[in-house]
């Protein structure tokens, strides 16, 4: 069989999945790839090529994505995530708010889901729209800007972490790439806030006394100092760069041997969610027990992300196996460089078609990572694995969870999160893959 019919195929099986039998992603993925492996002639058994490929996605990003969480969730526990925010509100003033929520999501996004960002936010943004009594539309608007690009572009958060697992980009390049072409977006979504909030005078439709209560309770919450709230988040970021850079100048000697070892991602990620852990120990007087359930509820939540990046994992390794790389490089113009929008097209189909970020991410670079891997690339693949994360931004509707929560918790019409929250995201989209595509042709990295 024709290597693009059985891509067609699958893809029809997750999505349809997803879209018409109500599946979970897990299960539409781990559906998608059985049918493409059962279509693709193999000596090997069906369930030996699953295992393989579920097995190898597990072994890239299971611990990751596990220790990920759980430092997110002694963000929240400890205080440092509140005392982040509280400190650049300070740091700016409040005439500066907005500037205020677009940096605390950014810096937060990566390491707390988007919609927990926003969770944390919102009553701030509140309680400063009652005080100005302006603004609120700009308020919520930055705080959606900042948070929703680091969660796709800036690893440990699932989704780049499977995209960079699969076009084999180190964290110490993803990291800062995602970090650059993230800020950038973010400032166009900044920018059209702005513009929204000056078109659009939307009132706050949820009691301001209610927000004056949440944000008491929060601040009479003992909160840590800045340097302690932002040591579990500086401090992955330090030990993997000391890793690469010791690989870069080829380091040799115990200590370079233990700088490698400590600046693994994983072992990176495991020191800071311990450090965490223990920061929420000394903070809130928390007892063992309490710990342990806390740090099982993050694991928890951690364990169904695992198994969708996994089961997409193994679909993407069963595409790989159909041989629908060469297909569809056979088609595509002359230039390399259109794998990036090819990637980021892939993304945004996915996206808009069932409504989460994640999955589009690890549906996308399961198709893409096959045609990048085929051939040598003009420039290095974190241009792909931004680009899968550029194009999971757009279309924000209906289908998506997202699009609810930001919504129903900001009191925003259906109408007014359309042309407010989910057009900006298609700009910042927009802006983020330009963007990307200037990269990959004036700083190739190769």
């Amino acid at each position: 069989m024709n290597p693009l019919l059985i891509l067609l195929i699958g893809m029809a099986v997750v999505v349809g999945g997803i879209l018409v039998l109500r599946l979970h992603a897990f299960l539409a993925l781990l559906a998608g790839a059985i049918c493409v492996l059962a279509l693709t002639p193999s000596a090997v058994a069906i369930g030996v090529r699953l295992g393989q490929g579920f097995g190898k996605t597990a072994g890239g990003v299971g611990i990751l994505v596990a220790m990920a969480s759980v430092l997110g969730r002694t963000l929240m526990e400890s205080g440092a995530a509140e005392r982040i925010v509280f400190s650049t509100r300070r740091l700016l003033g409040d005439r500066r708010a907005p500037l205020a929520f677009l940096i605390s999501g950014f810096v937060l996004g990566n390491l707390v889901f988007a919609e927990t960002v926003f969770y944390l936010l919102i009553p701030i943004a509140k309680v400063m729209r009652a005080r100005s009594g302006r603004d609120y539309a700009l308020y919520v608007l930055c705080i959606v800007a900042g948070a929703t690009m680091t969660h796709s572009l800036v690893p440990p958060t699932p989704g780049p972490s499977f995209a960079a697992e699969a076009f084999h980009v180190g964290f110490a390049t993803m990291i800062p790439t995602g970090l650059i072409i993230g800020a950038i977006a973010a400032s166009a979504g900044y920018l059209y806030a702005r513009f929204a909030n000056r078109r659009w005078d939307i009132p706050m439709r949820t009691a301001a006394a209610e927000a004056e209560v949440l944000q008491e309770a929060a601040a009479d919450r003992p909160l840590p100092p800045l340097w302690v709230a932002l040591l579990p988040i500086l401090l992955p970021v330090v030990l993997i760069a000391a890793g690469a850079y010791c690989d870069a100048i080829r380091a040799t000697g115990r200590g370079a041997s233990f700088v490698r070892a400590v600046g693994d991602k994983n072992i990176a990620l495991s020191i800071a969610a311990g450090v965490g852990l223990l920061i929420v120990a000394t903070q809130r007087r928390l007892t063992q027990k309490q710990i342990s359930a806390a740090v099982g509820d993050a694991l928890a939540g951690a364990g169904v992300i695992i198994l969708i990046i996994c089961a997409g994992g193994a679909f993407g390794q069963a595409l790989g196996a159909t041989g629908v790389a060469n297909e569809i490089k056979q088609r595509l113009p002359a230039s390399q460089h259109a794998l990036i929008p090819l990637a980021f097209f892939a993304a945004t189909i996915v996206r808009t078609a069932q409504g989460s970020a994640t999955v589009a991410m690890i549906t996308a670079a399961g198709i893409i990572a096959p045609i990048a891997a085929a051939a040598p690339l003009p420039f290095h693949p974190v241009y792909l694995a931004v680009a899968v994360g550029c194009g999971s931004k757009p279309f924000m509707w209906m289908n998506d969870s997202g699009f609810w929560i930001i919504g129903r918790m900001s009191g925003f019409t259906e109408t007014e999160t359309l042309k407010t929250a989910s057009t900006m995201m298609a700009i910042e989209a927009c802006v983020g893959i330009a963007a990307t595509m200037l990269g990959a042709w004036l700083v190739p990295l190769v």
